[in-house]
């Protein structure tokens, strides 16, 4: 069983085993240059709805099937995901995984960037694909915080919202949405804050506790987001790795800033 933080050199022994699928979600310049041999690509607009303003939500169950049926996806197989940002699309593949209910899956940490500088192998050719038939996919929603859950989570002393943004946008400095600012009592830890940008962008071996100086622990449960739950794809696959009871607002910033009845802080 491979583990849910996977080394390159983890994974190389297995690039041949029949019920492993490895997912590619780098950018397609990136795919085009070098991938893993076998990799299938996945575009990032194929994870979420795209529908403004809240542009990073959970896609329609249909294109989910279609997405899936586009990959080969079976159940019983091992799903390897990376990417060549450091982990945002990875983590959001594998937090669509766990919402479909899969459960075989692993990051390759680091990504395709940690794999080439491991000196792994790499390919240019495209992987033969055989469609698959997922009719009976079904969608998870204990995995998915919405707009409303939030909301009653900010009396709720047993619950953390993660924000994954930078701190100029936790404090309203910088403003991408129609209000700048925070969900009240959003604790900020930028997802850049959790790579290693000196291990080719693995996951930092003390993550835990820079989570705990931001008051991110593991005896609550958290809610994380950022601005269309991309960044947070991490954020959430680090909480994952670390076995703490975390979910996802997938409407994120987008959908809580443009909203002009729900409350925002800039403190």
């Amino acid at each position: 069983m491979l583990p849910l933080i996977l080394e390159p050199e983890q994974l190389t022994d297995h690039l041949r085993d029949d019920d492993l699928l490895i997912i590619d979600l780098c950018r397609n310049e990136s795919y085009a240059r070098l991938h893993l041999p076998g990799a299938v690509q996945v575009h990032p607009s194929e994870l979420v709805s795209g529908m403004k303003p809240a542009t990073g939500k959970l896609p329609e169950l249909a294109r989910l099937r279609e997405l899936f049926d586009r990959i080969g996806y079976d159940p019983h197989r091992h799903i390897v995901v990376y990417d060549d940002e450091g982990g945002g699309w990875a983590g959001r593949f594998i937090w669509t995984l766990d919402v479909i209910g899969h459960q075989r899956s692993s990051y390759l940490n680091g990504g395709i960037i940690a794999w080439s500088a491991s000196a792994q192998p790499t390919t240019t050719q495209l992987p033969d694909i055989a469609r698959s038939n997922n009719r009976d996919l079904t969608i998870d929603t204990s995995l998915v915080a919405t707009k409303e859950q939030v909301l009653a989570s900010l009396d709720d002393s047993e619950t953390i919202i993660w924000d994954a943004r930078s701190a100029e946008e936790y404090r309203g400095t910088k403003v991408v949405a129609e209000r700048g600012g925070h969900i009240p009592g959003a604790r900020n830890l930028d997802w850049l804050e959790v790579m290693d940008p000196d291990r080719q962008l693995r996951i930092r071996t003390d993550v835990a506790q820079r989570m705990h100086e931001r008051g991110i622990t593991g005896d609550k449960s958290i809610i994380t987001h950022c601005q269309t739950h991309h960044r947070s794809g991490l954020t959430y696959l680090v909480g994952k790795s670390l076995s703490y009871d975390i979910r996802a607002y997938d409407g994120s910033w987008s959908e809580w800033g443009n909203d002009p009845d729900v409350p925002i802080s800039t403190l």
